[in-house]
C-alpha cells in the first residue's frame, strides 16, 4: 500500500468531502429502497411443495406465522459434489441476522434443487441452523429464474437477472421475497440476483472499510472459501 501520509488537518478536511458524497448516496439508497417496498406484487397461484427434514412443507409453510418471507437460492445441484462458496459467504451471515427477523415479522428459508439428505449434510459440515429445503420435483427454482433445463441452455432460453443468458451452469444464486396477507393468499414482491445479493455479505461492509478492500487481486471473490477451509 501506497498512500499520501498528510497532517490530521489535511486529513479531516479530505474526510468530510467523502462525507458529504456518502451522505447524498445515503439518502439516494433511502429513496431507492422506499421505491423497492412499493413495487407491485404477483400473485403465487402455484401450491409449491418442498422436502424438509420433518417432510414435505408448503412455501405457506416455510412463513412460520409471519407475513413475510425471504428465500436464498443456494446453488447446490443435484448429483454434484461442490458447494458454491459465494451461496456459502452468503449463509454464513444468516443465523446471526436471523436473531432480528422475528422482531421485523420476517421469517427465513434456504432453497436447493439438491436431495434434503445432501442439503442436511451440507448444513451439518458448516454448522448452520437457518431452514433449508429442496425444491426437487417442484418447478420452483425455474420460476424464480435461478435453474435451467439443459434444453434451454443449448437454445439460449436461460436467462438470469433479467437479462444474462447461462450457457453453461444449471443452477444459479439468488433471493427472492414472499408476502402472506390475512386470508393467507401468497404474493411475490422482489428477486434479486448476482451482485443484488451482496446487499447480505456483511463481512464485505467491513472490508469496504479498509485501505485493501475486498482484496479482490486475484479476481472477484477470488479468496472466498468455505470457512472451515481457510
Amino acid at each position: 500500500m501506497n498512500h499520501a501520509i498528510v497532517s490530521r488537518e489535511e486529513w479531516l478536511d479530505a474526510r468530510k468531502v467523502l462525507l458529504a458524497r456518502e451522505r447524498a448516496m445515503t439518502h439516494e439508497l433511502d429513496a431507492l429502497r422506499a421505491e423497492r417496498r412499493q413495487l407491485p406484487w404477483v400473485r403465487i397461484e402455484e401450491p409449491y411443495v418442498f422436502e424438509g427434514p420433518e417432510g414435505e412443507c408448503t412455501l405457506g409453510d416455510l412463513f412460520r406465522g409471519r407475513s413475510q418471507l425471504a428465500i436464498y437460492h443456494f446453488m447446490l445441484t443435484p448429483g454434484s459434489d461442490h458447494i458454491c462458496p459465494g451461496c456459502s459467504f452468503t449463509a454464513d451471515h444468516v443465523d446471526a441476522a436471523r436473531q432480528h427477523f422475528a422482531q421485523a415479522d420476517l421469517a427465513f428459508a434456504a432453497v436447493s434443487r439438491a436431495p434434503i439428505a445432501r442439503i442436511e449434510e451440507v448444513r451439518a459440515r458448516m454448522g448452520w441452523t437457518f431452514p433449508w429445503v429442496s425444491s426437487a420435483g417442484s418447478d420452483f427454482n425455474e420460476d424464480f429464474g435461478v435453474s435451467f433445463t439443459p434444453e434451454d441452455r443449448a437454445a439460449g432460453r436461460a436467462i438470469y437477472n433479467y437479462g444474462t443468458v447461462i450457457r453453461n451452469s444449471p443452477d444459479m444464486f439468488g433471493t427472492s421475497i414472499f408476502v402472506k396477507d390475512e386470508n393467507g393468499d401468497i404474493f411475490h414482491s422482489y428477486s434479486t440476483y448476482h451482485r443484488g445479493t451482496e446487499l447480505l455479505m456483511g463481512a464485505f461492509n467491513w472490508l469496504d472499510l479498509t485501505p485493501k478492500g475486498r482484496n479482490e487481486a486475484g479476481g472477484t471473490m477470488s479468496w472466498v472459501r468455505l470457512h472451515d477451509e481457510y
